[in-house]
């Protein structure tokens, strides 16, 4: 044992003194040289190619390591076997809720892509000192290692870039928290200079959980689902990739709850324009310029949320008290002078159809009010409002969803007579899901008592809107005999005319 370790002790020391001699006899650049010939010669002998993406660029972040970094964490928490240890990194975003996996230092992953086996190397070395920088670097120096067969790489590389580019922007979107944003108040900026204030998104409401009729419901999803991937079809036929809705219908019909599901369906943000805080065109188009792609822009209450003029008014002027207000046109447009909200109607159209509405891609415009015949029609037509859809009472359909959703029950579990008196009475009830929502909600913890409850507010409500239908129908009869009285008895003017009129009237009675 001891003659190995003497024998071990003197390889070392000839190795440290062929060291030394070499780095005396040969200079820097013929050694350099030299490395570079060997791996020019080891390139050559080998069958594979590498390409290195570090994560940082001379100063600038890299997105590709950032894309490469989310799709292999999507790879490594599905294919553990994959890799070439059992241990994994664990990291949560900024505005994330999820946890994703991501390979440890200097550890390996097999990927496949169109049948091709490429493999993933995470290196990470420490940073030689730096001198001074106006950005300071990490200690560490991390990248990934891209191994591919030289016989698949113009089969592959270029495609596969690009899919881990679209993977890593649907996990990002996916992980992501949504945010609700406003606008600031009177047009302020915030602490960034951005005029849009947010707070985190948590609506719970699903198109699941909606009460709508359900081939209503997968008539818009089919929708939002073309939209959300159609971006090759509006690329191909000159469009701007953006898409309207206006939801209308009496109040608590649920067309708050419709955004929200849509927003989670698509996962978009969402920006709630309060129009009311917007002083002119010029803000209202800043606001749209400062709003991101695959979002939703909501305008809810359009009708009163502040007094669009209607193109087809003429300009006014009103005297009064030796004052004079008066209207000049902008763009098409009446504008009030001396108001303090100068939003014109031309100004909210350009917002949604004009040439500044291209500034993003992949946004939805909705506006939601309760009486669509006070909105102007030039708001309506395709191009600006492309779907309407009408968000009408509680149907015997979308009750069958209520009740799932806060008795948990099914129609199954329901009496035969109980539902077919549900059924009969739904319709004309004429009640919204809000007022239903409020019943069940009250005896969420009896199933008997709520259906009881329920079912007797809708005949009560039947009952009365019968009743009212029934004095409406009496109140017309009454009015029409009314005005058919008032016009026998009317006073005759002339003797002829009074003649004339009376063998009129005598021929219409006869």
């Amino acid at each position: 044992m001891k003659e190995l370790w003497t024998t071990v002790a003197s390889l070392m020391g000839v190795w440290a003194f062929s060291q030394t001699l070499l780095l005396a006899v040969f200079p820097p650049e013929l050694r350099f040289a030299l490395i570079k010939l060997f791996q020019r010669l080891f390139n050559c002998c080998s069958s594979y190619c590498y390409y290195d993406i570090t994560e940082i660029e001379g100063v600038n972040t890299n997105e590709l390591y950032n894309a490469v970094q989310l799709y292999l964490s999507s790879s490594a928490s599905s294919s553990c076997s994959a890799t070439s240890s059992n241990r994994l990194s664990l990291t949560r975003g900024l505005n994330s809720s999820a946890i994703t996996f991501g390979l440890s230092h200097n550890d390996r992953l097999t990927d496949v892509f169109n049948g091709v086996s490429v493999v993933w190397e995470h290196i990470v070395t420490p940073r030689q000192s730096q001198t001074f920088s106006w950005r300071p670097l990490p200690e560490e120096k991390r990248g990934f290692t891209l191994r591919i067969n030289k016989r698949d790489k113009s089969y592959i590389l270029e495609s596969y870039l690009d899919f881990i580019n679209e993977k890593a922007n649907e996990i990002r979107r996916k992980n992501q928290d949504r945010l609700l944003y406003t606008n600031s108040r009177g047009g302020s900026l915030d602490s960034r200079g951005q005029p849009w204030e947010s707070v985190p998104f948590k609506h719970p409401s699903t198109f699941e959980t909606l009460a709508m009729d359900p081939v209503k419901k997968a008539e818009i999803m089919s929708d939002l689902r073309d939209f959300a991937d159609g971006q090759a079809f509006y690329t191909r036929t000159g469009r701007a990739w953006k898409r309207g809705y206006l939801l209308y219908g009496p109040p608590g019909t649920g067309k708050s709850s419709m955004i929200a599901a849509m927003a989670n369906f698509l996962r978009y943000d969402i920006y709630d324009l309060e129009l009311t805080e917007v002083q002119t065109n010029l803000e209202l188009r800043k606001l749209l310029m400062k709003t991101s792609s695959k979002s939703i822009i909501v305008i809810e209450d359009i009708d009163c949320s502040i007094n669009l003029t209607n193109r087809k008014e003429t300009t006014t002027t009103t005297t009064g008290g030796g004052d004079r207000n008066s209207s000049t046109f902008v763009d098409g447009d009446i504008e009030t002078s001396g108001t303090n909200n100068s939003i014109t109607l031309s100004g909210l159209l350009n917002f949604t159809d004009g040439l500044w509405s291209c500034c993003g891609s992949e946004r939805i415009f909705v506006f939601t009010t309760n009486h669509i015949e006070k909105l102007d029609p030039a708001l309506l037509r395709s191009g600006r409002m492309d779907m309407h859809v009408f968000m009408s009472h509680c149907s015997f359909l979308s009750l069958k969803i209520l009740l799932k959703n806060y008795l948990g029950c099914t129609p199954d579990d329901v009496e035969t007579t109980v539902l077919q008196s549900l059924e009969e009475v739904t319709d004309a009830a004429e009640m919204t899901p809000a007022d239903i929502s409020e019943v069940l909600i009250k005896n969420r913890r009896d199933n008997k008592k709520a259906l009881r409850e329920l079912l007797e507010v809708l005949r009560v409500r039947a009952e009365k809107n019968r009743s009212g239908l029934q004095r409406l129908g009496a109140d017309v009869e009454e009015m029409a005999e009314e005005e058919e009285k008032r016009a026998l008895e009317s006073p005759k003017e002339g003797g002829d005319a009074a003649a004339g009129g009376g063998g009129r009237w005598k021929g219409i009675r006869g």
